[in-house]
């Protein structure tokens, strides 16, 4: 499985910017997918995620600033981040679950994306 993540950047205080992350690859039965972030000196975090049911979940220090989505035919996910403040600044990296082959007999996995810089500029 391949995730190639999309979209960031540089952005002022309370500016917006739009995270894409397409899944690419043999793969079968994609779960959950979401974004986590790593700031410097500091351990990964979950950001967002999101079932195959589009039941979402969000960190508290963003709810209500940021919006997950999918679309399972083009097997993309999307965060769109308003408000953005400069504690938002971390590499943000896509998450996927799911069977990285063509047979369901296989077990599920773990699969993350190289990763993109947002900077948030106060």
């Amino acid at each position: 499985v391949q995730l190639q993540a999309s979209g960031g950047g540089l952005a002022q205080t309370g500016g917006s910017l739009r995270l894409s992350c397409v899944a690419s690859g043999t793969f079968s039965d994609l779960k959950d997918m979401g974004w986590y972030r790593q700031a410097p000196g500091k351990w990964r975090e979950s950001v967002a995620t999101i079932t195959t049911g589009h039941i979402t979940n969000y960190a508290d220090s963003v709810k209500g600033r940021f919006t997950i989505s999918r679309d399972d035919f083009k097997n993309t996910v999307w965060l769109q981040m308003n408000d953005l403040k400069p504690e938002d600044t971390a590499v943000y990296y896509c998450y996927a679950r799911a069977i990285g082959s063509a047979s369901l007999k296989d077990p599920m996995d773990d699969w993350w994306g190289q990763g993109t810089q947002v900077t948030v500029s106060s």
